[in-house]
């Protein structure tokens, strides 16, 4: 059953991206489902740390973008918003190139708060990094 109360359009959401943090790191939504989001991320001198592995604050970065961005799509957008909370990640698999790919899911959407669990792969499927993020749904202020 889709979760969405916004159907994602990934032309729309990477356009967001315009100018932002989210473009800097080479961030792009590549697919979504009834009840996830897919990105990617570019393992390159932007990413990486000094060591030569993926940092793993671009990481958490892919994971928030991701969470926020599914949660803004459960809610309406012209009477609520969502803010990130609270995230943690564990680093479990270093990545020196290539890409990394997220996938976004959904564990609680409620009237106050989502959970959003964001699991990050390389290449060859294997955990790089898990995420959970909690968002707060906040109620929009009226304008004037």
């Amino acid at each position: 059953m889709a979760i969405w109360r916004v159907e994602p359009d990934l032309n729309r959401i990477n356009k967001m991206a315009d100018n932002t943090l989210v473009e800097v790191l080479g961030i792009q939504f590549v697919e979504t489902g009834p009840d996830y989001l897919k990105a990617v991320m570019p393992v390159d001198p932007r990413t990486r740390q000094p060591f030569g592995m993926l940092h793993g604050g671009a990481s958490v970065a892919l994971a928030e973008t991701m969470g926020s961005v599914g949660a803004l799509h459960c809610v309406n957008p012209e009477t609520h918003l969502c803010v990130g909370l609270e995230i943690n990640a564990n680093h479990v698999r270093s990545v020196r190139s290539g890409i990394v790919t997220g996938l976004a899911e959904a564990l609680h959407v409620g009237r106050t708060t989502q959970l959003w669990e964001i699991r990050i792969t390389d290449r060859a499927d294997r955990l790089v990094c898990i995420s959970r993020l909690t968002m707060a749904v906040l109620v929009r202020e009226k304008d004037g």
